[in-house]
C-alpha cells in the first residue's frame, strides 16, 4: 500500500548526478542513528533534492525522524504506521537552502528511533538519495549556517534537545561581516505534549476524581531569546502524526506536514549591531504554555514532557574584511494578552460531569535597529502580530473531547519578507472502554486547514523553484483535510480495525508583483500553479485528481494512488494498556 502526503510537486532532473546517502533498516534503533561520511559530488550544482523511500510491514508505532549534516538539522519527518501486508512511501524534499553545507564534507546523521519486540514487529527499511543539479536564477542561499543544537555528531548521536528537561541553548560567534541573519526553529511536541492543542487549562487538570488531565492549556509559544532578551516567537502548526486521534484518518493519506515538518523563521538582522562584535552571544529556545489560577488569571509557563527542538542561523555575508555595525535594537514587546475561562457541570451525585474551557492569546512584537553594511545604512526591522483562540469541551472523565482552535498571524521584516498564516483546527473524539472486556472504541471527526502566504525572500524554498512560470514575488499554499474515522480493539480476540474517510484539497499559487502577505489578495494577484484533490475511504484512495503538474520542469514527484485491497476495514494492532482519561490513545 502506498501511503502519501499531499504536497506540491518537487522538480529535479532524471539524469543529473545522484548520490545514495543511506540504505538502512531501522529496527531496534533508539540511541543508534545511522551515521556515515558525506562527500560532495564531482558535478557542479546549485540545487539539491532528497528522495526518501521507506517500506515497512508488521506492527509499529509512528516514529519521529531527523536528518542532520553534522550538527545541523536538515529535515524532520515521521513515519507512517505499517500493516501486516506492508506499506511504502516516497517523499521528495528541496534542500537547496543548505548549499553551504552540501558543498563541503559532512557527517550525515539520520536518527529514527524504533524498537522491535514480540509486540512491535515492523522495521523501517529506508533509502535516501540526493540529486544535485543546476538551474538558472536561483536566489543566493546563506553563506554560513550555524546550528543551535546539542552538537553530538562526534558521538554519532542526534543533536536535538529534549525541552524542558534539556535547555535548548548555545553560545555562538558569528562572522563580523554578516549583512543578513535569519533564525529558524524546528520544534514538535512528544509524549504528554504531542496533543498540546487538546490539553486542559492547568486549573482543570484535577476535574475528574483520580484522573489527571494533561495541562498547561492548549496554547503553545516557542520563544527565541538572544542574550536573555526576546527576539521573536513561533506559534506552531498542530501536526498530527499517523497514530494520532484515530489511525483510520491517516492511511493512505497522512496528516498535513507529517512527512515534512516545516520550520518557522525569525529575522534577526536587527541584532547585527550587537552580534557582529566578534564575541559569543547566547541563543536559547523556550517552549511556553499557560498556567492559570482558575479565577481568570493566566501567565506563560514552562510545559510538560517534552518538545524536540533545534534551531539554526542562516547568515549572508559581505566581502571579507567588512564589519557590520549598528545600533542596539529598540523593542516594542509587551507581554501577550492571555484570557482564559471555564465552567463545570455537576452530576446528580455531585461529581464533575462536563466542563468547557476557553483560551485566548494575542501578541504584538516588533524591534528595529539601524544597520550599516557595505551597501550603506538601512533600517532593519522584525514585527509579528499573532492571535490564538481555543474552545474546548470535555466529558466522560476526559475521554470525550471537542476542540475548536484557530492560530493566525502576520509577520514582516525590513528586507521585504512577509508571511501570513492561518491554522484552523476542529477535532472531536470519543473514547470508550468496556471495563469487563477491555474492548476499546474511538470515534472521531476532524477538519483542519493550513494556509500560508509568503512574499519576499525566505531562508527556505517556497515551492516556486519547481515551476518555470513566474517570476513571482511570493507564494500561497492552502490545504484542507477533513474526515471521520473509527477504531475498535477487541483484546480477547487479538483483533482490531480502523476505518473511515479523509478528504484533502491542496492549492498552490504564485503571487504577482504587488501582492502583500499582510493584506487582502485580489483574485488576479494569484496564478494557479498546482491543485490536487484526493479522497480516501477505508484504506483506499477512491478519487485522486490534480492540475498543474505539467508546468513543472524536469521530473516530478508523481501522485500515487493507494491500491484497493478489497477490504472494508484496515487492520491495526490491538491497543494494549489502559486508556488514561484526557490522554488521546496513540495507537500502533
Amino acid at each position: 500500500m502506498d501511503v502519501v502526503q499531499i504536497a506540491p510537486p518537487v522538480a529535479f532532473p532524471a539524469s543529473e548526478c545522484q548520490q545514495t546517502l543511506m540504505v538502512h533498516s531501522f529496527a531496534w534503533s533508539y540511541g543508534k542513528p545511522f551515521a556515515a561520511s558525506y562527500q560532495p559530488p564531482a558535478c557542479s550544482f546549485n540545487r539539491v533534492t532528497l528522495n526518501f523511500t521507506v517500506t515497512s510491514s508488521g506492527r509499529q508505532f509512528d516514529r519521529l525522524a531527523i536528518m542532520y549534516l553534522t550538527d545541523t538539522e536538515i529535515w524532520r519527518t515521521s513515519t507512517a504506521e505499517p500493516t501486516a501486508n506492508g506499506i511504502i512511501w516516497t517523499y521528495i524534499k528541496d534542500v537547496s537552502n543548505y548549499l553551504a553545507l552540501w558543498r563541503h564534507p559532512q557527517k550525515l546523521i539520520f536518527d529514527l528511533g524504533n524498537l522491535i519486540d514480540s509486540t512491535y514487529t515492523g522495521p523501517f527499511n529506508t533509502t535516501l538519495t540526493a540529486t544535485f543539479f543546476t538551474t538558472p536564477e536561483q536566489p543566493a542561499p546563506a553563506n554560513v549556517i550555524i546550528p543551535v543544537s546539542a552538537r553530538r555528531s562526534s558521538q554519532n548521536q542526534s543533536s536535538a534537545f529534549s525541552v524542558p528537561e534539556v535547555p535548548a541553548v548555545s553560545s555562538l560567534t558569528i562572522p563580523r561581516n554578516t549583512k543578513r541573519a535569519v533564525f529558524s526553529i524546528s520544534a514538535c511536541g512528544q509524549a504528554d505534549e504531542e496533543f498540546w492543542w487538546s490539553n486542559a487549562l492547568s486549573s482543570l487538570t484535577g476535574t475528574y476524581q483520580n484522573n489527571t488531565l494533561l495541562g498547561f492549556s492548549p496554547f503553545r509559544e516557542v520563544q527565541l531569546l538572544i542574550d536573555g532578551k526576546l527576539a521573536g516567537v513561533v506559534w506552531p502548526f498542530p501536526v498530527i502524526f499517523t497514530g494520532g486521534v484515530v489511525p483510520g484518518f491517516w492511511r493512505p493519506i497522512v496528516g498535513i506536514d507529517a512527512y515534512d515538518l516545516r520550520e518557522d523563521e525569525i529575522d534577526v538582522t536587527p541584532w547585527l549591531g550587537v552580534l557582529s562584535d566578534g564575541k559569543e552571544h547566547v541563543f536559547e529556545i523556550l517552549i511556553r504554555g499557560i498556567v492559570d489560577d482558575g479565577q481568570g488569571g493566566a501567565v506563560l509557563s514552562s510545559v510538560g514532557n517534552y518538545w524536540v527542538v533545534t534551531g539554526k542561523l542562516f547568515l549572508w555575508l559581505d566581502p571579507p574584511g567588512a564589519v557590520t555595525r549598528g545600533s542596539v535594537p529598540v523593542f516594542n514587546a509587551p507581554d501577550p494578552t492571555l484570557v482564559v475561562s471555564s465552567a463545570i457541570t455537576q452530576k446528580p451525585d455531585g461529581g464533575n460531569d462536563t466542563f468547557t474551557q476557553k483560551a485566548y492569546a494575542q501578541r504584538q512584537f516588533s524591534l528595529a535597529a539601524d544597520i550599516t553594511t557595505t551597501s550603506g545604512r538601512k533600517r532593519a526591522t522584525w514585527s509579528q502580530s499573532l492571535s490564538f483562540t481555543n474552545d474546548g469541551w470535555y466529558g466522560d472523565d476526559g475521554n470525550a473531547q471537542v476542540n475548536t482552535q484557530l492560530t493566525s498571524g502576520n509577520e514582516a521584516s525590513g528586507s521585504g519578507y512577509t508571511r501570513r498564516f492561518s491554522y484552523p483546527l476542529y477535532v472531536e473524539s470519543f473514547v470508550k472502554t468496556e471495563k469487563s472486556s477491555r474492548n476499546l472504541s474511538i470515534d472521531a471527526v476532524m477538519d483542519r486547514i493550513k494556509d500560508v502566504t509568503v512574499v519576499g525572500r525566505s531562508a527556505f524554498p517556497t515551492g516556486l523553484e519547481s515551476f518555470d512560470d513566474g517570476p513571482f514575488e511570493g507564494s500561497r499554499l492552502r490545504t484542507r483535510q477533513n474526515g471521520s474515522a473509527s477504531y475498535m480493539s477487541v483484546p480477547s480476540q487479538n483483533r482490531s480495525s480502523s476505518w473511515g474517510g479523509t478528504e484533502q484539497t491542496l492549492s498552490f499559487w504564485g503571487l504577482q508583483a504587488g501582492s502583500a502577505a499582510d493584506g487582502a489578495l485580489e483574485q488576479n494577484d494569484q496564478v494557479d500553479l498546482y491543485w490536487r484533490h484526493a479522497l480516501a475511504i477505508n484504506g483506499s484512495i477512491v478519487d485522486d485528481s490534480d492540475a498543474g503538474a505539467n508546468r513543472v520542469p524536469y521530473q516530478i514527484q508523481t501522485p500515487i494512488a493507494g491500491q484497493n485491497s478489497g477490504e472494508l476495514r484496515m487492520e491495526f494492532p490491538v491497543f494494549i494498556g489502559p486508556v488514561v482519561p484526557g490522554r488521546r490513545p496513540h495507537i500502533a
